[in-house]
């Protein structure tokens, strides 16, 4: 039989890092590749416990229908965790949960383009989100990022020149693959340029718990004096991304439109995950956990960035991240990336070609991305030593 698939599917191209990760099943291998949260950074404990009293105590509700905008009493406790530590969310905002962070840019997506229309987003930006949009048909503009965020002149100069405009994404902590933060002036400066070309701004804040060095610089959300502004965060990263819970808070008619999306998609987030993740936020310390896990991610980060130094330097340039998961590095020019990301695999060491993160899909680019926190101490000594030996070899 002959199967005919949707124009929409058609153009999509399998995610390279996904296509990485299946080499991952290789016996030795060591991978750079995945962008999966530290192991030991989850409270397995808590998770068991709360669990189990659950399912013992009252468990019908966690087994039952739910409302789609989400369980009102986690809904509460998000939307105050917000205002008290983060300083977001307004009296116009609305919060709903969300099946992770990701059903927040397909719900955005899905509530406020068209085919065709135009999605500005970071270039290069997180796979996941740029497929997405691409999903929907959308038109994507890559706007390009500095260590210190997005290029001002580049975002103004699309704002002018381009045609419906429906918003630009954007992840301002430690971003997704290039580990950049913006700065507090850009973001100013991106919000005053929302303001003056009438846009919305997509806010994904996965990794901003996962500060290591430095200040927490507020969310562009906390400028939001005018309804604008679409904040996603998720759990994934500081509680356990297997349980699949993000939120949103967004304006309330901006929300309640995501909410009619959202009944078409899986009707509601898993009622035992939101019973998980309500009794692990109120039951406890929060604030002692994400202290606890930044100091996992600063031992590996630093434990990472100080071999590519004492092991690539000259060959591997990158600039050492704040936070997150990722180190962003740029090869000498002349290299074939493609290459050396092959040799690489050779050695048995995977690492995730750059060109996977680029607004254009026949972009080219001599960068590549590296995840710090999946792989053990052991596995990062040994695969910065075999990145060596594979670029010996090209």
């Amino acid at each position: 039989m002959t199967y005919r698939f949707s124009q929409k599917i058609s153009a999509l191209k399998p995610s390279a890092i996904r296509e990485i990760l299946k080499a991952a099943s290789v016996p030795g291998l060591i991978s750079f590749a995945a962008g999966n949260p530290a192991p030991e950074a989850f409270p397995v404990d808590e998770v068991r416990e709360i669990t189990a009293q659950i399912l013992a105590e009252n468990p019908i509700p966690a087994l039952q229908y739910g409302v789609t905008e989400g369980y009102e009493p986690l809904i509460d406790t998000v939307r105050d965790w917000l205002r008290e530590d983060y300083n977001v969310g307004g009296e116009g905002d609305a919060v709903i949960i969300t099946s992770g962070a990701q059903q927040v840019m397909d719900l955005a997506c899905k509530v406020l383009c068209d085919e065709g229309d135009t999605v500005l987003c970071e270039d290069p930006s997180f796979i996941g989100s740029l497929n997405c949009f691409r999903a929907y048909n959308a038109k994507l503009v890559g706007i390009p990022i500095e260590p210190d965020g997005l290029n001002l002149n580049a975002l103004e100069n699309a704002l002018k020149s381009g045609k419906n405009i429906r918003f630009l994404y954007t992840i301002p902590n430690f971003q997704n693959p290039t580990g950049a933060t913006m700065s507090l002036q850009k973001r100013r400066a991106v919000y005053a340029l929302a303001q003056k070309y009438d846009l919305i701004i997509l806010e994904d804040n996965p990794y901003g718990d996962l500060r290591v060095t430095g200040e927490d610089i507020p969310a562009i959300k906390t400028m939001d004096s005018d309804g604008r502004v679409i904040y996603a965060g998720s759990f994934s990263k500081i509680l356990a991304p297997g349980l699949r819970a993000g939120f949103c808070i967004a304006p309330a008619e901006i929300s309640a439109k995501m909410t009619v999306g959202k009944q078409t998609g899986d009707v509601h987030t898993s009622m035992l995950t939101q019973l998980i993740v309500y009794n692990w936020l109120t039951r406890h310390d929060v604030r002692a956990h994400i202290a606890k896990i930044r100091a996992v991610y600063r031992r590996k980060l630093n434990l990472m960035c100080d071999l590519l130094d004492e092991k690539l330097s000259g060959f591997f340039t990158y600039v050492r991240p704040q936070g997150g998961l990722f180190v962003w590095g740029s090869l000498p020019q002349g290299t074939d990336m493609l290459s050396y990301c092959r040799a690489c695999t050779e050695k048995c060491v995977a690492i995730v070609p750059g060109s996977a993160f680029l607004a254009d899909q026949n972009g080219t680019t001599n960068c590549v991305r590296l995840n710090f926190s999946t792989p053990t101490d052991e596995q990062i000594r040994a695969g910065v030593k075999l990145m060596r030996e594979a670029a010996d070899d090209i």
